[in-house]
């Protein structure tokens, strides 16, 4: 077995954790060359941390701020400092319900990936599958992008194609399109690692 030591991923959610998941079945499975150091969420109640202390991975709970949509400036240099004490390499957003501002992104600088649903540019923001159906496009998708100040605006990584069915409801389209970001976000994580992607900007 190779000595070089293996990237570690933080993992931020605030939901049921479907692709913290993927990701931890993609490293179980030898097909994800990496380790989850630690999983952070803005609730207390979310799925996500559960399913990390079945796996006996360390997790933390972030203060509540003033606000509802993104963390308060000191509260956001406090995940900093979780992120730098677990040594994480790479930061993996997977429904994590806050916008970052300063802090984190200063501290990890074109080390975070987040993954949206539909094929970035179109469709930002919330709820984008029902977006895609109020459109009337003919597909729409997910996309793996780097997390830049502007809301899913930062550089594509890898995106994957979801055909819009007849009939398709919001329910329906979304299911779609989470199994696609379940093989997507694995995959795009793998090849940052094999590229090096992140070490770009600092060597």
């Amino acid at each position: 077995m190779s000595s070089r030591k293996r990237v570690l991923l933080g993992v931020l959610g605030s939901g049921r954790g479907s692709n913290f998941a993927a990701i931890l079945s993609s490293i179980v499975s030898g097909r994800l060359s990496a380790s989850i150091a630690v999983v952070i969420s803005d609730r207390e109640d979310a799925g996500i941390l559960g399913l990390a202390r079945e796996a006996q991975i360390q997790t933390v709970v972030l203060r509540q701020g003033r606000y509802r949509t993104r963390l308060d400036p000191d509260i956001e240099e406090e995940l900093a400092q979780y992120l730098r004490r677990f040594q994480v390499d790479l930061v993996v957003l997977a429904g994590f319900l806050r916008v970052l501002k300063g802090p984190l992104l200063t501290a990890y600088p074109r080390r975070i990936l987040n993954i949206h649903p539909s094929l970035l540019p179109a469709f930002k923001g919330k709820e984008a599958w029902k977006q895609a159906l109020e459109a009337g496009v003919v597909e729409t998708g997910c996309t793996v992008h780097w997390v830049e100040p502007e809301v899913d605006s930062g550089p594509i990584l890898g995106q994957e194609r979801v055909p819009i069915c007849p009939g398709d409801t919001p329910e329906s389209l979304h299911a779609r399109i989470q199994e696609a970001e379940h093989r997507l976000y694995p995959d795009v994580i793998q090849r940052v690692i094999d590229r090096k992607l992140w070490q770009r900007i600092h060597s």
